[in-house]
This record gives C-alpha cells, sequence and structure tokens, in this order.
C-alpha cells in the first residue's frame, strides 16, 4: 500500500506541475498537452514519467536541448513524500482523502506562492467545497459528526483570525492566506483542538524564524516581502502529524 500511494503521489505531482505553472496564467491543465517552452515540441508520454524521465534526459529537453528545471522532479518526489506520509498518519481511514487532497493543493499552493507571491482562487476557493464534501463523507463513514462540526469551527475561527489580522495590518499578509486559512483550519480542527492551536501557531513561529535568519544574513530587511503561504502550510502540516501530542506535553508542562 506505501508503494502504491508513493506511485500515486508521484503521479499527482507530476499533474501539480501542470497546475503550478499554468493556473497562475489563466490557461487550462487539461488542453493543450505538454510542450518544451523553448521549442514547442510535445512532451510524449515516455518522456512524462515522474521523476525517472528527469533522469534519463538529463535535465535536457530531447528536441532541442533546453535546460527542465529540477523544480519538476523536486515537485514529484515531495508530493510523493507527502502522500506516504499522510498515508502512515490517517492508514486506510474515511477522512485520508481530505488530507490526501490537502497534502496536494499545498504542494502547488507553495510552488506559486514562492514564484509569483501569490494563493489563486483558482486553486484556493474550490478547495473550500472538495473538503467540505470529504469531510462530510469521513463523518458519515465513521459516524463522528462531532469532528466535522469542530472541522467547520474551526476553519471558521481560522479564516476570522486571519481577517482581522489583515484588517489591522494590511502590508502583513494578503487576503488568499485569509482564504487558505478557513481550509487549513478546518482540517487542522477534524483532527483535534490541540492540532488546530499548534497548527495555527506554528505558521508564524517558523516564518518568523526563517525571516529572522533571511535578515541576519541581509539576504532581506525589515520590509521585504516574504511569502507566508507556505508557513501556514508547513505549520499546518506540523499540527495534523503531532499537534495533539505536542499541545498535550504543553499542557502537562504547564498544570
Amino acid at each position: 500500500m506505501i508503494a502504491l500511494v508513493a506511485v500515486l503521489g508521484l503521479c499527482v505531482g507530476s499533474f501539480l506541475n501542470v497546475v503550478a505553472w499554468r493556473v497562475p496564467r489563466g490557461e487550462s491543465v487539461v488542453r493543450p498537452p505538454s510542450a518544451c517552452p523553448g521549442c514547442g515540441r510535445q512532451i510524449r508520454a515516455v518522456e512524462n514519467v515522474p521523476v525517472l524521465s528527469w533522469l534519463v534526459l538529463r535535465a535536457r529537453c530531447r528536441g532541442c536541448g533546453e535546460r527542465i528545471s529540477a523544480v519538476y522532479p523536486a515537485v514529484e518526489l515531495a508530493t510523493g513524500v507527502l502522500f506516504v506520509l499522510v498515508f502512515l498518519r490517517f492508514g486506510l481511514a474515511w477522512d485520508l482523502p481530505a488530507y490526501l487532497y490537502g497534502a496536494a493543493i499545498a504542494v502547488a499552493l507553495t510552488v506559486i506562492d514562492i514564484r509569483l507571491h501569490r494563493l489563486p482562487d483558482a486553486i484556493v476557493l474550490p478547495s473550500y467545497v472538495v473538503v467540505a464534501v470529504l469531510l462530510v463523507t469521513a463523518a458519515a463513514g465513521t459516524g463522528d459528526w462531532g469532528a466535522l462540526a469542530r472541522a467547520a469551527a474551526g476553519g471558521a475561527i481560522l479564516f476570522v483570525a486571519y481577517f482581522l489580522m489583515v484588517f489591522a495590518y494590511p502590508a502583513g499578509m494578503g487576503l488568499g492566506d485569509v482564504k487558505l486559512a478557513g481550509i487549513l483550519g478546518a482540517l487542522l480542527a477534524w483532527v483535534g483542538w490541540g492540532a488546530l492551536a499548534v497548527g495555527a501557531f506554528s505558521a508564524f513561529v517558523l516564518g518568523g524564524a526563517f525571516a529572522l535568519v533571511l535578515v541576519v544574513l541581509r539576504r532581506a530587511g525589515r520590509g521585504s516581502g516574504i511569502p507566508f503561504g507556505p508557513w501556514m502550510m508547513l505549520g499546518a502540516a506540523l499540527g495534523i502529524g503531532a499537534g495533539e501530542q505536542i499541545f498535550s506535553a504543553y499542557l502537562d508542562l504547564m498544570l
């Protein structure tokens, strides 16, 4: 099962490369078929095998020899690894599809946000519907309607919290972060309140630490814009993976 999930993740990662390139440009992710941006040569199926094709082609287009960015296999590998980690966390459970979907959009949004400092509505807004349907299905399958109510409340809480932060300090983050917060809040709160608390707090700790390192290394100044979306998603991953245990340990230490 782990091998199957890994292969699924690699294939999804290959598609996410298309999503990350085309969606910000307003292009279809279905048509036309993938082609080399240098010579326009259509990429054949045998040349589109995740990771392996990049290695066999030695990171160059077979037609014109233009270099193929290492970002492509990195996205595929990252998605494969994330899918395996999600499977190890949830197993063959009703809520597994929701978190596999969350991992997939996290990879695509991270690439886009790093490149363009944007979190496109074309990915974020439909994800509300997808995540809602998947969590409702999970609640129906398990009978845990309390978890669904907690997820809805968590999504609303994190959305409102980010909205208030943007309202108070617009230069700190964008509305894309606010919209993403609702999805992450729902996925975190489905796991538990501790996961929500750790996931939300970790985003600011990790993002702040990264910004501080850049300032110390003189790679950025106090006014430099740093995409916050990737840190939101990394914090959410920490909350989903170990948030309940971290929060429980924190309460034990304090009490």
